[in-house]
């Protein structure tokens, strides 16, 4: 059964740092791009980072570069978000994403690009 499995999330102090992981099974991870979006209580779901199919590419969302870095092994069939300085706003349940590809050198933060989603996990900021 194909399926994402995220983990890494928790309660974690402002300023602190979680690594997220984003385990894929069934998929050929390397036809895909990925994605790292998050939704926090009563808002949209946003996306926050991607990576491309070749690695080469990575975008971030405003708010989190400089801080967040998004990384991946086709190998082994995971993905990574590392979060660093953490603050309340980073608080949302985060999910990984895969959007198949055609373009090695392309990933997006849009949604309904993606159509492969893990269930989530919680990442929560406070003291």
């Amino acid at each position: 059964q194909s399926q994402l499995v995220e983990s890494g999330g928790g309660l974690v102090h402002p300023g602190g740092s979680l690594r997220l992981s984003c385990a894929a099974s069934g998929f050929t991870l390397d036809l895909y791009s990925i994605g790292w979006f998050r939704q926090a209580p009563g808002k949209e779901r946003e996306g926050v980072s991607c990576i491309s199919r070749s690695d080469g590419i990575t975008y971030y969302v405003d708010s989190v570069k400089g801080r967040f870095t998004i990384s991946r092994d086709n190998a082994n069939n995971m993905a990574w978000l590392q979060m660093n300085s953490l603050g309340p706003e980073d608080t949302a349940v985060y999910y990984c994403a895969l959007d198949v590809d055609r373009d090695f050198n392309h990933c997006s933060l849009s949604m309904r690009e993606y159509g492969v989603w893990g269930q989530g996990t919680q990442v929560t900021v406070s003291l």
